[in-house]
């Protein structure tokens, strides 16, 4: 039996064919932000694509970069770049730099409970609360009341480009709160008549999103389609697949192109994120 499979392995390798149950399977891995568009893409796909099974779980972009160097995942989600330490973890688990995707755009949201009155803030204002040097909503134009931070663990891609952006690499305060995904941060918000939090656009229902500036003398922007895409909202950023250079052909790659094709892009719209401009688009399902 060994010999006779010995053999249809030198003819399968000689031929230059995959295996069929290898081939049609995909795991996608990583940001917690990314994972509702994620699971959408899968099933939308999938139902044009029986025989290719995609399984996407979350747990946050450092876990998905850390699946990628393990190379336990074919795709890694992120909502946020690599780090260069990653990349060289990558480099010595598989000889190269991951390729990067860029799958759609975001406005990284702040978030305040619907009684708060406070309509928006300033980054230096973000900045003084998230690492605890401003406690009190009286201090920004609230009511006189403690405020209570929820963060996300530091997994987080979201975590991650919030304390590099807004808190400028400081630490966030040591009274935060830290939530295990963007929608927990978000209903625990939505209960708490002085809490504040932050995750992506998609997330916001129950919530209210602050108006942003990027100093006092600059208007406060809400995160919008148009003031993401234009940029004028101070805390855009796009989410990312990273993948494995010897993995993106075959399924992987058609799957990555048709992501980011207009077809994939409908998804994005459709599910509350932002689309790609046209012009970081793949020429494929052109309308």
């Amino acid at each position: 039996m060994e010999k006779i499979f010995g053999k249809f392995a030198v003819v399968v390798l000689a031929l230059g064919m995959a295996i069929p149950a290898l081939a049609g399977n995909i795991t996608v891995k990583g940001s917690d932000t990314l994972v509702l568009l994620a699971k959408k893409w899968a099933e939308v796909y999938g139902s044009t694509h029986p025989d290719v099974k995609i399984q996407v779980t979350g747990g946050g972009s450092g876990v998905g970069f850390a699946a990628l160097q393990n190379q336990g995942t074919d795709i890694a989600d992120a909502s946020r770049q690599i780090k260069s330490r990653e990349k060289q973890a990558c480099i010595m688990a598989f000889g190269k730099v991951p390729i990067e995707y860029k799958v759609a755009v975001d406005g990284l949201s702040v978030y305040v409970n619907n009684e708060n009155k406070v309509k928006e803030l300033s980054l230096a204002q973000l900045e003084g609360i998230f690492t605890g040097q401003i406690r009190n909503w009286e201090e920004v134009g609230g009511n006189d009341a403690p405020i209570t931070i929820y963060s996300r663990e530091n997994s987080s891609g979201t975590y991650e480009f919030f304390k590099e952006h807004v808190l400028k690499g400081r630490d966030f305060s040591a009274t935060a709160q830290t939530m295990p995904g963007t929608a927990a941060l978000l209903q625990a918000v939505n209960k708490d008549v002085h809490g504040i939090g932050y995750g992506g656009a998609a997330y916001g229902q129950g919530a209210r999103a602050l108006g942003i500036k990027k100093d006092d003398a600059s208007p406060a922007i809400l995160p919008t389609e148009e003031t993401v895409l234009n940029r004028t909202y101070p805390i855009w950023r796009y989410l990312y697949n990273y993948v494995n250079p010897a993995l993106d052909k075959g399924e992987v790659h058609a799957y990555l192109e048709w992501i980011r094709s207009d077809e994939g892009q409908k998804i994005v719209t459709a599910e509350s994120y932002y689309a790609l401009p046209t012009e970081l688009r793949t020429g494929l399902a052109k309308n």
